[in-house]
């Protein structure tokens, strides 16, 4: 779901996570910290929900290479055709491209320098971040973390 003029203001005027959940209730999904807590392991929630960032290497993601796609661990939005998954050889699952009006993007700035950090646009669950050094024919690399992150096999 792409976001609208009215959402994208109210995230700026809330503030980057007031303003996501805002996001996320204008486009209808909504949930509470305990529902998410229930819904998410432990690590699927400290990434989703609190931008951390798992261990590289440690993502079964990381070996699946068979047709599919790869959707939101949080409320399984479609994001990324199995198509446009590389090696890029940093530990994360990377992508080349997002399915259209998948994911949003901000600059953050928690590791004092800026990044532009990738989120689901239907629950604004942190997903990763994104970076100008990928392949052809996009050249980004989005870097995503594998727990943020469930694979449908077949399913494009």
């Amino acid at each position: 779901m792409p976001i609208d003029r009215r959402s994208l203001v109210a995230m700026l005027m809330a503030g980057t996570a007031a303003g996501f959940a805002a996001v996320a209730r204008a486009n209808g999904f909504s949930m509470t910290d305990a529902q998410w807590r229930q819904k998410l392991s432990p690590m699927a929630y400290r990434v989703l929900r609190k931008a951390d960032t798992e261990r590289p290497f440690t993502s079964p993601l990381l070996n699946e290479h068979r047709r599919g796609r790869f959707a939101c661990a949080g409320c399984d939005l479609s994001l990324f055709d199995a198509a446009t998954k590389y090696d890029s050889g940093t530990g994360w699952p990377s992508f080349w491209q997002p399915l259209p009006g998948a994911v949003a993007t901000h600059t953050d700035f928690d590791i004092g320098i800026p990044r532009t950090e990738v989120h689901c646009t239907r629950c604004q669950g942190h997903l990763g971040h994104v970076f100008d050094d990928g392949p052809r024919p996009t050249g980004k690399r989005y870097c995503m973390n594998g727990v943020a992150l469930v694979f449908h096999p077949g399913v494009a």
